[in-house]
C-alpha cells in the first residue's frame, strides 16, 4: 500500500448549526450528496465563474466541514470565507495540519470516518484514502502521487492550472463531482451553469502521452504552429494538459501532429469522462 506525505497543506475548518447551509451556497460542491467519510474536490469561484480556490471538502463530524487546499492558500481562503459569513452562525478556522498523508490500493475493509476518508476524485477500485491526524508512515514520494493524479485525470492548482484562470468545466469539475449541476445557487453558478446546458466548454483536461519525455510543466502545446493548450504536470512520457478539444480534433483530423516544445505527443480523453472531442473541429476561432 504506497503511503505519501504531501507537499504543505493545510485545513480551513467551517463547523456551527449553520455551517452546511452557508458552504452549500458558496462553493460548487453539492454537499447535501457528500457521506461522512468521504472526500469531493471543490472549490469557491468568483463571480465570473473561475476558480479563485481548489480544496477537497469533507465531513469533520457533526456540523463541521474541512476545507483542504494548498497550505500558500488557505488564509486567504479562510478570510474570503469570512467576507461572506455575515451573520451565519458558524465559525471558520485554520486547522494546525502540518501534513496530510494519501494511500492507495488499500484493503476494503480500511476503517474510513472523520479522520480518513475516500477520495472520490479517484474511480473506486483504486480506494485513494486521505489521512488526517495521525499519520500513517510515509513509504514512497510525492512523484508517486503526480504519477497517480495524471493516471486518473485529478487536476490541482499550481500544478495544473492557475487560480483565476480556468473555469471548474476545464478540469473535469463537472464530470467528478467537484460541481453540483443540480444544486440551486452559488458564487458563479450562472456562468457554469450556462457553460453547461450550451454546450460551450472547448477547454478541458486531457491526459498526454507520448514516446519520449516530456518537457516541463508550462510548455505549450502546438499544431502547426496554433496554440492548442498548456502542460500540466508531468511524470516522464505521460502528463496532463488543459487544450481546446475543437482545436485538438481539428490537428487529429488533419494528421497534424501535435507538439509539446519538440515532443510529438498524443492527447486522450480520461476513460472515465462522460465528454467526447466535438465532431467536428472549431475553425480558426
Amino acid at each position: 500500500m504506497p503511503v505519501i506525505h504531501l507537499a504543505p497543506r493545510a485545513t480551513v475548518r467551517v463547523s456551527g448549526p449553520e455551517a452546511e447551509h452557508f458552504l452549500h451556497n458558496v462553493i460548487t460542491t453539492d454537499l447535501g450528496a457528500l457521506q461522512p467519510g468521504e472526500a469531493k474536490a471543490g472549490a469557491l469561484l468568483t463571480p465570473q465563474g473561475k476558480i479563485m480556490f481548489d480544496f477537497v471538502v469533507l465531513r469533520a463530524g457533526p456540523d463541521a466541514f474541512r476545507l483542504d487546499c494548498r497550505a500558500d492558500i488557505a488564509a486567504d481562503l479562510a478570510r474570503r470565507l469570512m467576507l461572506y459569513k455575515l451573520r451565519a452562525k458558524l465559525d471558520i478556522a485554520l486547522e494546525e495540519q502540518s501534513v496530510v498523508a494519501v494511500s492507495w490500493e488499500n484493503d476494503s475493509a480500511h476503517e474510513i470516518g472523520d479522520e480518513t476518508v475516500l477520495d472520490l476524485r479517484f474511480p473506486a477500485e483504486t480506494r485513494v484514502i486521505r489521512h488526517y491526524g495521525t499519520q500513517p508512515s510515509a513509504n514512497a514520494d510525492e512523484a508517486g502521487w503526480t504519477r497517480l493524479r495524471i493516471g486518473n485525470a485529478v487536476a490541482e492548482s499550481g500544478s495544473d492550472f492557475a487560480l483565476g484562470d480556468a473555469f471548474p468545466h476545464d478540469v473535469l469539475y463537472d464530470q467528478n463531482g467537484g460541481v453540483g449541476l443540480k444544486k440551486g445557487c452559488y458564487i458563479g453558478q450562472e456562468v457554469v451553469s450556462r457553460m453547461h446546458h450550451r454546450g460551450t466548454a472547448r477547454r478541458r483536461l486531457l491526459i498526454a502521452s507520448a514516446e519520449a519525455v516530456l518537457p516541463e510543466a508550462g510548455t505549450e502545446l502546438k499544431a502547426n504552429d496554433r496554440a492548442l493548450g498548456t502542460l500540466g504536470s508531468v511524470a516522464g512520457t505521460t502528463g496532463l494538459a488543459i487544450a481546446r478539444i475543437d482545436r485538438v480534433k481539428d490537428a487529429m483530423d488533419a494528421a497534424i501532429p501535435i507538439l509539446a516544445g519538440e515532443v510529438s505527443v498524443t492527447l486522450s480523453i480520461p476513460a472515465w469522462a462522460r465528454f467526447t472531442f466535438p465532431e467536428t473541429g472549431g475553425g480558426e476561432a
